[in-house]
């Protein structure tokens, strides 16, 4: 191999890996706490960032007293180009452009201990999927890295009364 061949190559793996590094700093990791992770789960399908509300509704308790309480989200969920991928809605419910749509429920919830006045990390298993796509094979949804979201600390007054929270998230698709 000659002098110049040998230089190139050099000049080619700092490049690949000055690019590695720069990737790594600009990506966020992403990882669910021990109590969040299904054993069961055989791989990840999507990690999508959201972007949206957490809606609250003004309902008056047993007690008499006017309380938030959640209804429902409404966010849209993107790839890392920033291209939309999935509308998140009631139910709670992920729905694709392709026709794929799965519907959870919650098996397992802790605080974020990083943001601690923002929604909590889930854990969510699939109670239904329909249509072929993207979202078809899911079996868990994890919510993490939350910021925003939480119901106003203060009472509300009037019953029927919404509040939308602006929220974000990171949402991991497993099969």
């Amino acid at each position: 191999m000659s002098q110049g061949s040998r230089h190139f190559r050099k000049a080619n793996l700092t490049v690949l890996c000055m690019a590695g590094v720069l990737v790594s700093c600009t990506t966020p990791r992403i990882s669910a706490p021990p109590e969040l992770q299904p054993t069961d789960a055989r791989g990840t399908i999507a990690v999508l960032h959201a972007s949206g509300v957490q809606i609250y509704q003004c309902k008056r308790a047993n007690d008499g007293r006017l309380l938030w309480s959640f209804s429902a989200p409404e966010a849209t969920l993107k790839d890392g180009t920033g291209q939309l991928v999935v509308k998140h809605y009631a139910g709670p419910t992920w729905e694709a452009p392709d026709g794929s749509k799965v519907t959870g429920k919650v098996l397992r919830q802790t605080p974020n201990a990083q943001e601690p006045d923002s929604i909590p990390l889930l854990l969510l298993q699939a109670t239904t999927t329909g249509g072929a796509g993207l979202l078809a094979r899911t079996r868990y949804v994890q919510r993490l890295n939350t910021s925003g979201g939480q119901a106003l600390p203060q009472a509300c007054t009037q019953e029927g009364q919404e509040n939308r929270m602006p929220y974000r998230a990171d949402y991991v698709f497993l099969e």
